[in-house]
């Protein structure tokens, strides 16, 4: 019996990277014509290859490899290997990676620009594919908006032709402890990391640096902690775990049950024994 491989694909889009579609993909038979995108095109391979020729060239893009295509270029794309290729692509607008990468630097800089061959990162396309996952699962904006512009401040700072560097971080107590205090408030409200660096007159990009360097974690981390250490009170009521969950604002049991074992070493359920 032979095994027929089709082609499967879902566009979706996420309010956390506005004005932009996110694609995930596996292609056998699929053979692009030529073509271009308005803004940036950033596939992440995570099976297999895929072959495109793009500014003259033959690429080849492997697993752990990022096919990025720069806005207006034309490009195509096929399988480079029988059994295809899977991808979870990103296509950002051109003024969103403009204003990230004027984030990243501490000044305006202009539109980035993405090497003309596959880039063969390991880490930056892991980062990449698990920011994609978080935001197509939807569960945990914070912790989603986070690895998204983390992931990008990486490609950015390591491939763009523009110079690049990090500004550099001043210590700032009191916009940290305003941070806490917004991530504390309501836990049962999903925050979006713009929407907590709003509140605090700083980017996305610098507010996740400074909390994460003066904490010693980024803020989804700290909030889950602080929910934790809540839920264990409430606990200790005899308040049931489902409850418990729903109070501190995880998106269910399992949720709470996977990140309670993993920072105190047991379920809720045994902890409250």
């Amino acid at each position: 019996m032979t095994l027929t491989l089709r082609d499967k694909a879902r566009l979706w889009r996420s309010p956390l990277l506005p004005d932009a579609e996110l694609l995930t993909a596996e292609y056998y038979a699929q053979e692009f014509a030529p073509h271009w995108h308005e803004g940036f095109s950033i596939p992440v391979i995570h099976t297999g290859a895929q072959s495109y020729r793009y500014r003259g060239a033959l690429c080849i893009a492997g697993t752990g490899c990022i096919a990025a295509i720069n806005p207006g270029e034309i490009h195509t794309g096929q399988r480079a290997t029988d059994k295809g290729w899977a991808y979870r692509a990103f296509y950002p607008s051109v003024a969103w990676m403009q204003g990230l990468a004027s984030d990243v630097a501490g000044h305006p800089v202009d539109v980035p620009w993405l090497p003309d061959d596959a880039i063969a990162d390991v880490e930056v396309a892991g980062k990449l594919e698990f920011a994609h996952r978080l935001l197509e699962d939807g569960a945990d904006t914070l912790a989603a908006e986070s690895a998204l512009t983390g992931a990008f401040a990486l490609l950015l700072s390591r491939y763009a032709r523009i110079q690049m560097q990090a500004r550099p971080l001043h210590p700032d107590a009191v916009r940290v402890a305003c941070m806490k205090a917004r991530l504390a408030d309501d836990l049962t409200e999903p925050i979006s990391l713009s929407a907590l660096a709003a509140a605090v007159d700083l980017s996305p990009f610098y507010a996740a640096r400074l909390f994460s360097r003066t904490v010693g974690m980024p803020p989804h981390a700290w909030r889950n902690q602080f929910r934790l250490s809540l839920a264990q009170g409430l606990l200790r009521q005899g308040l049931s775990v489902t409850e418990v969950a729903a109070m501190q604002g995880f998106a269910d049991q399992s949720h709470f049950t996977r990140h309670f074992k993993r920072a105190f070493g047991i379920t809720p359920g045994r902890w409250q024994v």
